[in-house]
């Protein structure tokens, strides 16, 4: 007996590919590209580098918990699912803009539509309480990078 394993467990598959997409999204940054960022003017409340790499780790593993959730009932979710690929497409954007395009506007503008895309998922999941209490750090800390992509954009245009 075959047991399908993304029928009985998706939200370790959603974990695991969202996981999988983030840090193949990281790979095109190369050393010099950090000797860019490094340069860059930052402000006070810039977090020290090693801080990125776990908060998004456990970010995208929470949110790919969501996106299990969202499968098992696809047919009612489907709108859900939608909003979800497409700030996740702009998630994974993000650092090919910044980090290797060196373009900090671009960024600030595919940032501002990923915010924007998560606050239309807030609202149209509202009434799910498991699903909202795993994006809302997410939903907090890409507002907190928005803040900060804003102010890197003010002090290097």
């Amino acid at each position: 007996m075959k047991i399908k394993i993304a029928y009985h467990y998706p939200e370790i598959i959603g974990s695991l590919l969202c996981l999988l997409l983030g840090m193949l999204s990281g790979v095109g940054v190369e050393a010099s590209d950090m000797v860019w960022y490094n340069a860059l003017h930052k402000p006070v409340f810039n977090p020290p580098a090693w801080v990125f790499g776990p908060v998004w780790a456990l970010l995208y593993l929470m949110i790919g918990v969501v996106l299990g959730r969202l499968w098992k009932d696809r047919k009612k979710n489907w709108h859900l699912i939608v909003v979800f690929i497409i700030q996740l497409m702009f998630n994974l954007l993000w650092s090919t803009l910044f980090f290797y395009c060196h373009r900090i506007g671009w960024a600030l503008l595919d940032l501002s539509a990923l915010w924007s895309s998560l606050v239309v998922f807030i609202v149209w999941a509202l009434h799910q309480r498991v699903i909202m209490a795993l994006f809302l750090p997410y939903f907090v800390w890409v507002s907190f990078a928005l803040i900060l992509n804003v102010s890197l954009y003010s002090m290097n245009g």
